[in-house]
């Protein structure tokens, strides 16, 4: 059967209203439009679990023998589309609260046996070969509206406080970090590059007339933009050239930073945590289903841990503390703790998990392991640097209080061996009418697998980019 204009413009409903106002549609006709997850039928009559990307819960379609496509139809594939118009109405069946009784179904595309995505567990990881179908599948089309409904909350959240959402450069030729891990955007001959008079290649004849790369951060534009607009956020694409093939790292991936005019680090942590429990809210309120389907089968237990910590008081610790309780612990970790070192994962998980139990921000680092732009504490020797760890995972959001004096920032970036003019403008806001303020940075993919409970960032994306893998 074939497909017309007044078909496809028919309104439709979606199924997520249908299961959110059901009484609104008992025992009325409409439209519905989707994906068939199963079909099965006998010789009066068939069944179809029809989803249409809407909810984590497919509509029961029954049709009968008197549907005038009915051989067709019970012959219908898995994957295959379909429009289906009918009366909504009580299910017999228990578990099922309704079901729609077929008026006519058409066949929009029908599926070929080999669709990949047939009613069976499919690993994870054969899953990311097909990322372009994932997204019809249980678990990826749940991870995928939490991303929108976070995305969401996001922007509400600063809305709500009164931030102001900036965009920040994609290509940038500023290295925020100062770890040489961007990746480089030019125009030049890669085969034949022009040279300067030294042999080195010549990149004042490059298209921005100078070497420029993905940005690894938006942080150090966002400080420039605080310091006219007060408060503000930037939310988008970030890229690092980092060969690291685990589990929580991507070469392209989302950060959310704000940052804020008259700020010190406490106020900032005060910001992180209400941020968190309000995002954290937000999913739980928004997608029951999902949540629920991610503490049954992806993480047992992640309902109650992210409940946990709405309800909890985070609690502050330096790092000299931290690692004194590290220190008298008796744990044996594989990396052996002593002052001056990162604490790696281990370390923030035993703090988070045992000692705590729950959020914890670890402040004041030593200087030598922190980025040129923290500000120097008193001592001399640590930095207003934070770093919020959560149970079950360890860091998921950094930040600090950003040195604002002039003379302070210099000598920090000549000892890193950082160049003072390829940060001309950004000195020159310690220049004019310079002020303390603070930010930090989450990012979106660490968040989404912590409220889903998602052991891969891979998973988290709908089109991963790690190193030798740009598919899609």
């Amino acid at each position: 059967m074939s497909i017309n204009n007044e078909q496809i413009n028919i309104e439709k409903v979606l199924v997520k209203a249908i299961y959110r106002a059901p009484e609104q549609y008992l025992n009325r006709e409409l439209s519905v439009a989707g994906w068939v997850r199963t079909v099965r039928s006998s010789k009066e009559f068939g069944f179809i679990e029809l989803n249409d990307g809407s909810f984590f819960k497919s509509l029961q379609v029954v049709f009968a023998a008197d549907l005038p496509n009915f051989s067709e139809i019970e012959k219908v594939s898995v994957g295959s589309s379909l429009y289906v118009s009918g009366r909504l109405v009580e299910s017999p069946a228990a578990g099922q609260p309704f079901e729609l009784k077929a008026q006519s179904i058409t066949v929009i595309n029908q599926a070929p046996a080999d669709y990949p995505l047939q009613k069976k567990r499919h690993s994870f990881e054969f899953l990311r070969t097909i990322a372009h179908l994932r997204g019809r599948s249980n678990t990826f089309s749940a991870v995928f509206r939490l991303r929108s409904v976070l995305s969401f909350a996001i922007h509400k959240f600063f809305h709500d406080e009164g931030f102001a959402y900036v965009q920040t450069p994609i290509i940038s030729t500023s290295d925020a970090e100062g770890a040489g891990e961007m990746f480089q955007v030019t125009t030049l001959d890669l085969k034949d590059p022009p040279r300067d008079p030294k042999g080195e290649i010549d990149y004042s004849r490059d298209f921005f007339g100078q070497k420029a790369g993905l940005t690894v951060s938006g942080q150090l534009n966002a400080e420039a933009l605080a310091m006219g607009l007060n408060k503000v956020y930037t939310f988008g694409p970030t890229f690092r050239a980092e060969n690291s093939n685990t589990t929580r790292h991507a070469s392209e991936f989302w950060m959310m930073e704000p940052e804020v005019a008259f700020n010190d680090l406490s106020a900032n942590m005060d910001l992180a945590e209400k941020m968190l429990k309000y995002l954290i809210r937000s999913a739980l309120e928004a997608l029951p289903e999902e949540m629920e389907f991610f503490n049954k089968f992806i993480d047992p237990g992640l309902k109650e841990r992210l409940d946990n910590i709405v309800k909890a008081d985070f609690a502050r610790v330096s790092y000299t503390a931290a690692v004194e309780i590290l220190e008298k612990s008796g744990e044996k970790f594989a990396y052996p703790v002593k002052w001056g070192i990162d604490l790696q994962t281990e370390h923030e998980r035993y703090l988070t998990d045992q000692v705590y139990q729950k959020p914890v921000f670890v402040t004041d680092y030593p200087k030598d392991i922190k980025a040129f732009y923290m500000r120097i504490n008193e001592d001399g020797k640590t930095v207003a640097a934070v770093d919020l760890l959560v149970p079950g995972v360890g860091e998921i959001i950094g930040g600090s209080q950003r040195e604002e004096r002039l003379e302070y920032l210099e000598k920090r970036m000549a000892e890193m061996g950082l160049k003072t003019e390829d940060y001309g403008w950004y000195l020159d806001l310690r220049r004019y009418g310079s002020v303390p303020h603070a930010g930090f940075g989450l990012g979106f993919e660490r968040l989404i697998m912590y409220l889903s409970g998602m052991a891969n960032i891979r998973d988290v994306i709908p089109f991963p980019r790690t190193p030798k893998n740009a598919d899609f």
